[in-house]
């Protein structure tokens, strides 16, 4: 395990965070009356360290994989549709693509447990852990150095995109079956039963509702992962792309950078990466709350409040990219609006 990352995450910066306050008290409004904005606003600013924070550079981090509890028939679509995403991604005309073009997004593509050897593209970053995990229903999902490999290499791709100039990043995922395994690791960490957190995913029928909520109760029971050690409980019910979505979450974290996290199979990452280094809570923004059924749940968990609900179930970094269009929006009201004083408005009396 990156201990050095960890160790690494610095604290929220509650005097930026002040600072962004009293300044959003002499903009030409009443105080509060941008409501989530505001709180998005200083948020950014203790996470960044900078009592007016300034997004310029941002990128969606979308990572795949394959699971092996496909066999137990818990998703409406073949595990061909995976590869054959990524391949939509790489050339553009995917949701997410669309939405990263709309907020100046650049989206970068990673395998990381595709269940086939992809074509070389100049776009993607391979980073394959395995050809997909093992069935959770009937054993592990993973070994425990895979985990920390998966992780390990999160980390290094959001580093990479550092380096390249970062601001914001938001997560996404791509992986047929992934709900199921994301389920498993929210009931692992919460204690809720599989039925309050299992939802129909790609639109499974009630059969097919039924069959995931058996498979989760199966993978908890045979694997009986141990919910205060995330290593543990991404090995034995979790996905390659969850755990290098945790990777990406930490490694941003220790670079202060904030991550707006995307939907359920995100949400799974961020209470991983919660559960493995709990510094990391305040640099989570919730770009919305899922249809999943139990994703509600999930950010309760967490304790975030998300963004917005616009009955979104698509993954691949669609919400996050709304989410960040939002905490720029947040960015620049803290820094463009003039105050009373400048613009010769009088104050409350």
């Amino acid at each position: 395990m990156p201990e050095d990352i960890i160790a690494g995450i610095p604290p929220f910066d509650e005097e930026a965070a002040a600072a962004a306050r009293a300044r959003q008290d002499t903009l030409t409004k009443p105080p509060g009356s941008l409501g989530r904005l505001e709180e998005l606003s200083i948020q950014l600013a203790g996470i960044t360290g900078r009592p007016i924070p300034i997004i310029r550079e941002r990128a969606i981090i979308t990572m795949a994989g394959d699971h092996g509890v496909v066999a137990e028939g818990v998703s409406a679509y073949p595990q061909e549709v995976t590869p054959q995403m990524v391949l939509n991604f790489l050339s553009g005309g995917a949701a997410i693509n669309v939405l990263a073009r709309h907020v100046g997004a650049r989206n970068v593509v990673v395998d990381m447990g595709v269940a086939v050897d992809l074509e070389p593209h100049p776009d993607l970053i391979v980073r394959k852990i395995g050809y997909g995990t093992q069935n959770i229903a009937t054993g592990p999902a993973m070994t425990r150095e895979q985990a920390v490999q998966a992780i390990r290499a999160g980390v290094e791709v959001v580093e990479a995109e550092i380096e390249r100039g970062l601001d914001i990043v938001g997560t996404g995922d791509m992986g047929i079956g992934n709900t199921t395994p994301s389920a498993a690791i929210a009931a692992a960490l919460t204690g809720r039963p599989a039925a309050e957190i299992a939802g129909r995913g790609t639109g499974v029928d009630d059969a097919g509702l039924q069959r995931k909520i058996d498979a989760i109760e199966r993978a908890l029971r045979v694997n009986a992962p141990d919910p205060a050690d995330g290593l543990d409980v991404l090995s034995k019910v979790g996905g390659f792309e969850i755990g290098g979505l945790a990777g990406v979450i930490l490694g941003a974290a220790a670079h202060r950078r904030p991550v707006v996290v995307d939907g359920f199979i995100s949400t799974a990452a961020a209470m991983l990466a919660v559960v493995i280094a709990p510094p990391v809570r305040p640099y989570l923004i919730a770009a919305h709350r899922s249809q999943e059924s139990g994703h509600a749940l999930m950010l309760e968990w967490l304790g975030l409040e998300p963004l917005l609900d616009l009955d979104l179930r698509l993954g691949e970094g669609t919400g996050a990219a709304l989410g960040i269009s939002l905490a720029e929006a947040a960015c620049k009201i803290l820094a463009e609006m003039a105050t009373f004083d400048e613009a010769g408005v009088s104050g409350k009396e």
